[in-house]
């Protein structure tokens, strides 16, 4: 046994840091009455943790979760490139049940905490968006696949970029991304085309929205559609994101500053 415990102390040896993912207040005291001072990474800071790294999504996949909250954490100075860090993180349940040695390096930097933490729009906002695309690449509409474009922030100057297909269902409402009954309407709209246009702080300004930005230096992976293009374009000339359901491959895609910067598989979450 005591053979076992030097080879598991061995993966935590030297490191420059211990990241707790989502701690209970027990583990996390046992760190705090030793002098020691994590980094903790979760939905809420529970614990008024010094170094803390909100996760605005759940990051099913242990990797994703682990590259953002290692992401995070540079952003903020709590890593740096070069350092090694223990991450205890829960992998086979929600409670913490392994610990993973990872390196820091500039590579990890993929803009997935970037455009959480200093997009223009509420992070709340933005995460309600995904939800709301998530469960639509789950369930479809009426069983069936469909796609959809979700732009949000800097809804004036995206209106101005952007021409209606359609009448506007929330021309004079004034609902709100995240409300359960604005999100049944969201996914029914969803069949038809065009853009749903969503502003910083969550108002629904517009749907069947047209994009017209230049596509024209737009780079974009091989086999990604008008939809993908048109979501790139909006993000390069405004302040805004762009979320997309394909309707083609059921992927959701992020795009900010005319970049693609994150992929999910709906049905890992």
């Amino acid at each position: 046994m005591s053979r076992s415990t030097d080879l598991l102390s061995d993966l935590v040896a030297d490191v420059d840091g211990v990241f707790l993912f989502s701690p209970s207040g027990s583990m996390y005291g046992e760190f705090a009455d030793a002098g020691e001072e994590p980094v903790v990474i979760a939905d809420e800071n529970d614990h008024d943790a010094e170094r803390f790294v909100e996760l605005p999504l759940t990051f099913d996949n242990v990797r994703d979760r682990i590259r953002f909250g290692v992401e995070g954490s540079m952003d903020q100075g709590f890593a740096e490139d070069g350092d090694v860090v223990a991450c205890a993180v829960g992998v086979l349940d929600d409670s913490i049940d392994s610990v993973i040695r990872t390196p820091v390096s500039e590579s990890m930097h993929s803009g997935i905490y970037d455009l959480f933490a200093n997009s223009r729009a509420d992070p709340n906002v933005i995460r309600d968006v995904f939800d709301v695309a998530i469960e639509l690449g789950k369930k479809g509409q009426k069983g069936k696949p469909v796609g959809a474009l979700f732009v949000v922030g800097d809804a004036g100057k995206v209106m101005n970029k952007s021409r209606p297909l359609s009448y506007n269902p929330f021309e004079k409402s004034h609902v709100h991304v995240g409300d359960p009954i604005v999100n049944v309407m969201l996914k029914e709209f969803s069949r038809l085309d065009g853009a749903f246009i969503i502003s910083d702080a969550g108002k629904i300004v517009s749907a069947y929205r047209y994009l017209e930005p230049a596509a024209e230096g737009v780079d974009i992976p091989k086999g990604l559609g008008a939809r993908h293009m048109a979501a790139g374009a909006i993000t390069r000339d405004t302040n805004s994101i762009a979320i997309v359901l394909s309707e083609s491959d059921g992927l959701v895609r992020a795009f900010k500053g005319g970049t693609l910067i994150l992929e999910l598989d709906p049905e890992e979450y």
